[in-house]
């Protein structure tokens, strides 16, 4: 597993696709935009996936599961949400293929296999979703429902990066259904609270919470809470969104219900979620030239043993002590991993974990065994260091935790220091050439003000944040007034 890695310094992208593959997270497949994820990169992805359902779980969530195709006069229901995806959709036309006479060994579609009524693609789930509740939904008894699905949606992109942005993605898509907008707006707000408290916890990555402005929302919402976080490029990387959708889709689908004073009401709604975006999140977080950097939270593999030896006996004598740390560290909840493959020499071992992120690497030869000692190295400072085996167990225990809380703190003194305040618009354009990052600027509300400075600059609106403080001010654009500043960046 050859490194040969270009620097993040001279190509970014460069550096970020090619360790994506060289890494073995993810690589191209045969369809157009579309992405295989290997197995190291998908154990990344069950982690992220486990530690997100149990969360949702602890908020009352159920999963469920709902079909991949959408017939068209459904997903046109809410006419937001069908405008803002149309230009993204794949669409079913036909249900069966046939031999082509024309060309044996060839197949065509069926000319008369076509379907009655098209079909979409799910690029989102709301429209089956809601076409699904009216039949769920009667009383105020029957809510609030708080359901939620790990599925694949399709995107057709045009331009796809692997993780970032492809034509198939993995994803969960949380859809609740409330008796009351104070309840749905609450549910919205928590689900935004709980990507946050997983990106930091979990990721270790630092985000912003907050709005979107009226024409970043989602397509069909009255309201989209975001999680933004700052890539080691000085980009902005939107991470998670969730909805409030006001009345839109049960208007829509005719979902009403007898509310506790007897009155029909509509029902209230959310949606919320995040996608295999994370996995791109995570590697531009806080990898660096020699690979990926992992946070120990979500490693595959926290603790890798490298033998080092020349004779089978010498292999025999390391691995009786490694299969006894690996029962030592298992019962400490931490994973471990002992590569004695005899194919592949020590060097190559170690630049492989390197490379894949391993928070942790022991390496045990002869003179280990003699001196009761190992060799322990961390991934994200590259330092060694050499360990009584006796106190081996405690020391990786509390570097778990050591190594989780440094690689938050790096990235967010990296977004705090690329968080700059601006009043006028040159400085605005400066900034955001030179230095990158997060600008904080006064604008004037206007749809107007905030397209002109994206057609200029590339930067756009990134949120308003949650804790932004009432500053009266003035347009960094337009010179009009402005009662807040919000964030701008270029993004991903």
């Amino acid at each position: 597993m050859s490194k040969n890695l270009t620097s993040r310094s001279e190509d970014y992208s460069k550096w970020y696709n090619e360790l994506v593959v060289k890494a073995d997270l993810a690589e191209n497949s045969a369809v157009r935009g579309c992405m295989v994820i290997k197995p190291y990169g998908y154990a990344i992805w069950e982690k992220m996936q486990a530690e997100l359902d149990r969360m949702f779980k602890e908020t009352g969530h159920q999963n469920a599961y709902f079909p991949l195709f959408v017939p068209k006069s459904l997903f046109e229901a809410e006419e937001k949400n069908a405008e803002g995806f149309a230009k993204e959709c794949a669409i079913v036309t036909h249900y069966r293929l046939q031999n082509d006479p024309d060309n044996p060994g060839k197949l065509r579609v069926d000319p008369e296999a076509k379907l009655e009524e098209e079909l979409v693609v799910r690029p989102t789930s709301e429209a089956i979703i809601w076409s699904t509740y009216k039949g769920w939904i009667q009383s105020y008894r029957d809510l609030p429902i708080l359901i939620n699905q790990w599925a694949n949606v399709v995107r057709w992109e045009m331009r796809t990066r692997l993780f970032l942005r492809t034509a198939e993605f993995l994803w969960q898509e949380g859809h609740t259904a409330h008796a009351t907008k104070k309840e749905a707006l609450a549910e919205a707000e928590q689900m935004n609270n709980v990507y946050a408290e997983f990106a930091e916890s979990f990721m270790a990555m630092p985000v912003i919470k907050g709005v979107k402005t009226e024409s970043e929302r989602f397509a069909g919402a009255e309201e989209t809470y975001c999680i933004e976080a700052l890539m080691q490029d000085g980009k902005a990387l939107q991470a998670g969104t969730s909805h409030f959708l006001g009345q839109n889709f049960a208007k829509a689908f005719d979902v009403k219900f007898t509310n506790n004073e007897g009155k029909l009401d509509y029902v209230w709604a959310t949606s919320w979620g995040v996608s295999t975006r994370l996995m791109g999140a995570l590697v531009m977080t806080h990898s660096d030239d020699n690979g990926l950097v992992l946070p120990p939270n979500l490693a595959p593999i926290q603790v890798i043993i490298v033998p080092i030896h020349k004779t089978d006996e010498q292999l025999e004598k390391i691995s009786n002590l490694a299969n006894h740390l690996i029962k030592e560290f298992k019962s400490k909840g931490i994973s471990c991993k002992f590569d004695h493959r005899t194919t592949h020499r020590p060097g190559a071992k170690f630049a492989q974990y390197e490379l894949q992120g391993v928070p942790l690497r022991i390496a045990i030869g002869p003179k280990d065994l003699e001196n009761n000692t190992v060799e322990l190295a961390r991934r994200d400072t590259l330092t060694k260091e050499i360990v009584k085996l006796d106190d081996l167990v405690k020391t990786v225990d509390g570097l778990m935790l050591e190594i989780q809380d440094a690689l938050f703190n790096k990235a967010l003194d990296f977004r705090n220091v690329h968080i700059t305040e601006v009043n006028d618009f040159e400085e605005f354009k400066a900034i955001l050439e030179n230095k990158t990052g997060f600008i904080s600027a006064h604008w004037d509300g206007t749809l107007e003000t905030e397209q002109k400075i994206k057609e200029l600059t590339k930067a756009t609106i990134r949120c308003i944040p949650m804790d932004a403080k009432n500053e009266v001010g003035i347009c960094v654009f337009s010179g009009k007034p402005s009662s807040g500043r919000v964030l701008f960046a270029k993004a991903y």
